[in-house]
């Protein structure tokens, strides 16, 4: 750990994982999408590739990607989240950890795609988001893809204020190595402009 309470902690006391489950069942129930993270995904990925979901929660975007074929490993630091998805899909790899400290965990240096959804990355600890961006960037073998999904302003996330703009989170993804290949301003890939209150960004590493 950091020592330092991440602001989804914060936000939830590490004791979310049941409620956030039952929101995405109603929506489901009630006919929403609730699969659009995974099918932006799939759309980019060559078959069973390896995927990397950081800050996975209760698993319903790497449940969804293993279902379609792909080998998806899902990292989270709330075991209450863990605790759902390990219950979900019990033959899958769920790690309990700090994205801070990502490279603590081991994981092979080989994954064709790493996601960051569901506001991971402005719910971070305060301070760390370059360095966890830097895990990420290294956890991507040669021309692997980075994707992330965040807001950019208060309507878009659960805090008063966003905590880093697009700018900055560019920043800290070059500085990692990465460039910026697509951004859109939904998963479903609507066309993004700056103003937006949403960011759908893929970044790549270079192959060579």
């Amino acid at each position: 750990m950091t020592g330092q309470r991440d602001r989804w902690a914060e936000l939830t006391g590490g004791q979310a994982g049941e409620e956030y489950a039952q929101r995405f069942a109603r929506l489901a129930a009630s006919g929403h999408d609730i699969h659009g993270e995974a099918s932006f995904c799939a759309a980019l990925l060559k078959p069973a590739a390896r995927v990397l979901d950081a800050g996975c929660g209760t698993g319903r975007i790497a449940i969804r990607l293993a279902e379609l074929g792909h080998h998806c490993t899902g990292v989270d630091v709330d075991a209450s989240m863990l605790a759902v998805a390990r219950r979900e899909a019990p033959t899958q790899e769920w790690l309990l950890g700090d994205l801070a400290r990502l490279d603590a965990l081991g994981l092979d240096p080989d994954f064709d795609l790493v996601l960051a959804a569901g506001n991971v990355i402005p719910l971070l600890a305060p301070d760390t988001g370059a360095t966890v961006v830097g895990h990420l960037a290294a956890a991507l073998r040669p021309g692997g893809l980075l994707v992330t999904g965040m807001g950019l302003d208060a309507a878009h996330l659960p805090l008063d204020e966003a905590p880093l703009t697009i700018t900055e989170f560019d920043q800290w993804c070059a500085r990692a190595g990465l460039t910026l290949r697509q951004r859109y301003a939904t998963w479903s890939g609507d066309p993004y402009d700056d103003g937006v209150g949403y960011a759908v960004s893929v970044h790549t590493r270079p192959a060579t």
